[in-house]
């Protein structure tokens, strides 16, 4: 999603959007966890949709991203996950994986998104610091009276962003 002036110009995939914004040199281009992106424009629509095309997928068994790090433990934690099911690795994958799914990490990681969001193109807007305070204290209402003078595309996305963030 790309905004230029405080409206939203270009939503779709990563090139889409880069192709849009060529010829708004003042747009910022956000991923949809709030973070701003930097993309290469320059050349023709071709090369842009090239250069960001997904990597084509190979043959044979995907690369999951395994990392091999060091985990301490006390003795007692070592026991048990060597109890569990699949042994210790998938035990603590299994826990992570819950640990993220749960409703307080899904809310912290909405209003992580919208403070993105919001520090990178709303910094200067009027209330700006007092809706930070509203998003981070879960007041949806605060929120959305502290943006009621910004512009219609930023305070709709912002306010979509932290959707999870303030129930």
């Amino acid at each position: 999603m790309a905004f230029s002036k405080g409206r939203c110009i270009a939503v779709g995939s990563l090139a889409d959007v880069a192709v849009a914004v060529r010829s708004a040199p003042d747009a910022l281009v956000f991923a949809g966890d709030g973070r701003v992106v930097d993309i290469d424009t320059r050349g023709s629509e071709a090369e842009i949709r090239a250069r960001l095309a997904p990597p084509a997928r190979s043959r044979g068994r995907p690369n999951l991203g395994v990392q091999a790090r060091e985990v301490t433990l006390l003795p007692r934690q070592w026991d048990w996950l060597s109890k569990q099911p699949g042994g210790a690795s998938a035990a603590l994958r299994r826990i992570v994986d819950a640990a993220r799914r749960s409703p307080e990490a899904e809310n912290r990681a909405a209003r992580e998104a919208a403070y993105r969001f919001m520090s990178a193109i709303a910094g200067d807007l009027h209330w700006y610091e007092e809706a930070i305070r509203a998003l981070f204290a879960g007041d949806a209402t605060a929120l959305a009276g502290h943006m009621a003078g910004w512009p219609i595309d930023v305070r709709e996305h912002a306010l979509k962003l932290a959707g999870a963030g303030n129930q």
